[in-house]
């Protein structure tokens, strides 16, 4: 997302913030990781208008456009007028990410039995739901097109092989070269545990979200859940009972990425999106970035 030239103490991933309150460069050493600093914002949203929206998008041919490109390009959406909500902290430091990186588990193929895998959809502040369709589509088949397994799966195989005690030898170098900014380019790029946002679609299963933690491996700072779609019968102005359709989500945050005023107009220009989705299908007329 942004064009720096790398400095002295940026990581491959992202670039030190050097000018932010005092505040943010101590929350690292009072909440040490991001299970200390965990923080749930729970919601719903109506979307008739937003079911009216993906139909015109799988007439316009855009099939299968649902929920989690709504939910995606709303973020990406908000990332671009508050870009301090794809900061991250490492080694007790706070950065700002270069990219926009979207973490989806998906299937390798549509059965019961098949097994699930991870993927890594770079994306663009400037992305217009359309733009992220395709991207994630792409990503997608990828996976679905190649018969040998991903390099996170084959890593994990690989790591089931090692004694208990190797392991921890393992994710201990890991995490000091993390911590340390040491960390290889092609690892982070691979790694599941290193983006923007984790997403989970729960609706697919039918279930409500789950606060789902964060990961202390790595630096997502924000995980999405958002449950199934669900009625809800609610008295009109005019007396009449009409019903709507809802669907619940489950932000976790890293709080020491940001404050709580900052937070509560993120959270209100989230679901301003989603609920008024035609703006996703146009790009920003600016962008804003973060601080130095």
């Amino acid at each position: 997302m942004e064009n720096r030239r790398r400095r002295l103490r940026d990581r491959y991933d992202g670039r030190l913030l050097r000018t932010v309150d005092p505040m943010y460069k101590i929350a690292p050493f009072i909440m040490k990781t991001k299970n200390d600093a965990n923080n749930a914002y729970e919601d719903s949203v109506e979307i008739t208008e937003v079911e009216r929206f993906l139909k015109m998008k799988r007439a316009e041919g855009y099939p299968g456009m649902g929920m989690l490109h709504v939910f995606v390009a709303s973020y990406v959406r908000v990332v671009s007028q508050k870009p301090e909500l794809n900061r991250f902290v490492s080694g007790q430091k706070l950065f700002a990410r270069h990219n926009i990186e979207i973490i989806l588990m998906v299937k390798k193929e549509m059965s019961v039995n098949s097994g699930e895998t991870s993927i890594k959809v770079i994306l663009n502040a400037h992305d217009t739901i359309s733009d992220i369709y395709r991207k994630i589509n792409a990503e997608i088949s990828k996976i679905k097109d190649n018969t040998e397994e991903s390099d996170t799966d084959d890593i994990s195989a690989l790591l089931c092989k090692f004694p208990r005690f190797v392991n921890r030898i393992i994710f201990g170098t890991l995490n000091f070269m993390d911590y340390h900014n040491m960390m290889p380019k092609s690892l982070i790029d691979s790694s599941m545990f290193h983006g923007s946002m984790f997403v989970t679609d729960l609706g697919s299963l039918g279930i409500r979200p789950v606060v789902h933690h964060l990961y202390n491996f790595g630096n997502i700072p924000l995980f999405l859940a958002f449950g199934a779609k669900r009625r809800q019968n609610e008295l009109q102005a005019d007396g009449s009972v009409a019903e709507k359709r809802y669907v619940d989500y489950i932000l976790t945050l890293d709080d020491r990425i940001s404050d709580g005023f900052y937070f509560a107009q993120v959270f209100k220009y989230f679901k301003s999106f989603i609920r008024h989705p035609g703006q996703l299908d146009v790009r920003p007329e600016t962008i804003v970035q973060d601080v130095e």
